[in-house]
């Protein structure tokens, strides 16, 4: 663990924290978290601030969803781990991207570890 995860950690956290409340004040006034639609359509209804946050967030999304999944298969984690990935960005892409830089991270630095020690065992 080093700084940078910590702080990608800690900002998925504190973005739970500070969303949820939200989200469950939304549901219990009939939203219903798992259909995107309804989701974006009622945040963006009241125009506004409200409206361009909500469609950047949605295409910002949809971005992750997309580089998550090909991402996860490219570097050898598989389509498996991008589709976690995406099932858990519908708790929210603020802690899942976080989360996911994290996981990738340490993967690559793993695969790198054995090529740089067979280096060093060779000269």
């Amino acid at each position: 663990m080093n700084i940078r995860h910590a702080f990608f950690l800690l900002a998925g956290v504190v973005a739970l924290i500070l969303t949820w409340p939200n989200a469950f004040a939304w549901m219990a006034a009939g939203g219903n978290i798992l259909n995107p639609v309804q989701f974006f359509g009622d945040a963006m209804a009241p125009g506004g601030t409200a409206a361009f946050l909500s469609i950047d967030m949605a295409i910002a999304w949809l971005v992750f969803m997309v580089w998550v999944l090909f991402d996860a298969k490219r570097i050898g984690l598989g389509y498996k781990i991008g589709v976690l990935f995406i099932l858990l960005s519908y708790i929210g892409v603020s802690m899942a991207f976080p989360l996911w830089l994290v996981v990738r991270e340490r993967y690559l630095a793993r695969q790198e570890r054995p090529a740089t020690a067979e280096v060093a065992h060779a000269v």
